[in-house]
């Protein structure tokens, strides 16, 4: 799978596409919300966003991929500290798929990314 991982953590970064590359999907990077948005001209089978960047939220851009053309039915998770129901029940109104709070291991986040990439074949 093509990967689009959205955060401000360079290390965060790093961890979730070694983990993800470790598996075989090919990773694509972006430092915060706005560089996000401006990759998502290329086609992705999933994205992973944060919740809380500069210049451009994780909700914010989650909008902004929903309202597009490109990437709009995308499935989307959301990997945050954030874990307060408010804030997952704004991400899933958004349009959020999944949502995994921090700290977190490699096999919920594949176990995760599995489930919300899988089609139904007729």
């Amino acid at each position: 799978m093509k990967i689009l991982i959205i955060d401000d953590s360079v290390s965060m970064r790093q961890m979730v596409s070694i983990i993800l590359t470790g598996a075989g999907h090919e990773v694509t990077e972006a430092v915060d919300g706005a560089d996000g948005v401006s990759k998502i001209s290329e086609e992705f089978d999933a994205l992973i966003t944060d919740y809380n960047m500069p210049n451009m939220g994780g909700i914010e851009v989650i909008r902004k991929i929903r309202s597009g053309s490109t990437n709009r039915n995308v499935p989307i998770l959301m990997l945050t500290t954030e874990s307060e129901a408010a804030k997952k029940s704004e991400g899933r109104e958004a349009g959020a798929t999944a949502w995994i709070t921090k700290p977190f291991n490699r096999e919920s986040l594949l176990a995760t990314l599995d489930k919300i990439t899988k089609t139904v074949q007729f």
